[in-house]
């Protein structure tokens, strides 16, 4: 290993850890780019050739990868409100769940409840998971 390698090396190490501060992917496409010149300078290329590979590799980088990462990770998610955001959450039994009537606290409400079975009776005090919304009734299944 060269002197040339371990010099992209420890660039490449810095850039990446600029990212860390900076995140907007600039400085790892620069890392990226050290790291293909480190690779590339095993093979006993000249200075210049080197800055060269550095340049071409950190330029394709910035300007092939960076746009899909941006896009990819900067996307605000969508909130969902609807009822069915409550799928799979846990909620307390406040009235024995049976097959005509039940109650739980369910994100800091009560609804009506139904167990998946209806031959089980879920009783008061029992955590269940919620498996399905169906209008004002949640369908629940006991841990």
């Amino acid at each position: 290993m060269s002197v040339g390698t371990v010099i992209w090396l420890i660039g490449t190490l810095v850039l990446a850890g600029l990212e860390l501060a900076a995140g907007e992917f600039t400085f790892l496409m620069l890392a990226g780019g050290a790291a293909v010149t480190a690779g590339a300078s095993l093979f006993g290329l000249p200075v210049w050739a080197e800055i060269v590979i550095f340049g071409l590799s950190s330029a394709a980088l910035i300007l092939f990868l960076r746009p899909w990462l941006h896009r990819r990770y900067s996307k605000p998610r969508a909130l969902d409100t609807s009822p069915k955001a409550l799928v799979g959450s846990k909620a307390h039994v406040l009235e024995d769940i049976t097959p005509s009537s039940g109650q739980v606290r369910l994100d800091g409400s009560i609804w009506s409840a139904r167990a998946i079975d209806p031959a089980h009776v879920i009783a008061a005090g029992e955590h269940v998971i919620v498996a399905d919304i169906d209008g004002p009734t949640a369908v629940v299944w006991k841990e």
